[in-house]
């Protein structure tokens, strides 16, 4: 193989793998936040909240970088226009599902803090925590629909229009 070949191979590869720690880390901390959520256990809140917010940081905030970047960088490389309307829609989910990102860490971070002080003290979850957790689903199934349609079209790349 030439070098050329294997630089692309290597793009294509860290691609491939920061799509699958983004999605894969996305759904499996999202589950571990829902089911204890749904458990009710403060103590058990407190201790997922804070690994959560934790694997954002580690996993999903650097492959969210790395995304977009070897994207670009295999539409250069192998010439495809970067306006084609698959990859117009795929930019388009990409970054619907970090406008719904952001503010799912913030809220996140909120209910970690929330969660640590009703340990701390001894108290039930204020108030505050139940409608952070509704947005916090709320905002969670567009982030995950749009990542579903971008792998969609990562493997269709279909003529849209």
């Amino acid at each position: 193989m030439s070098a050329g070949i294997d630089a692309y191979l290597w793009l294509k590869w860290l691609h491939i793998l920061s799509s699958t720690v983004l999605f894969g880390t996305g759904i499996g901390t999202a589950f571990q936040m829902w089911m204890a959520h749904r458990r009710g256990d403060v103590a058990g809140i407190a201790v997922v909240s804070r690994n959560v917010v934790l694997a954002d940081w580690m996993f999903t905030l650097p492959a969210g970088v790395v995304q977009p970047a070897t994207g670009l960088a295999l539409v250069l490389n192998t010439g495809l226009d970067p306006m084609s309307s698959w990859l117009v829609a795929t930019y388009l989910l990409y970054l619907l599902a970090f406008v719904c990102w952001v503010p799912v860490v913030l809220l996140q971070i909120r209910v970690r803090d929330m969660a640590a002080r009703a340990v701390a003290t001894r108290t039930p979850l204020p108030a505050a925590y139940e409608r952070d957790m509704k947005l916090w689903f709320a905002l969670g199934w567009p982030a995950f629909s749009a990542l579903v349609f971008v792998f969609l079209l990562m493997v269709a790349k279909p003529d849209l229009w």
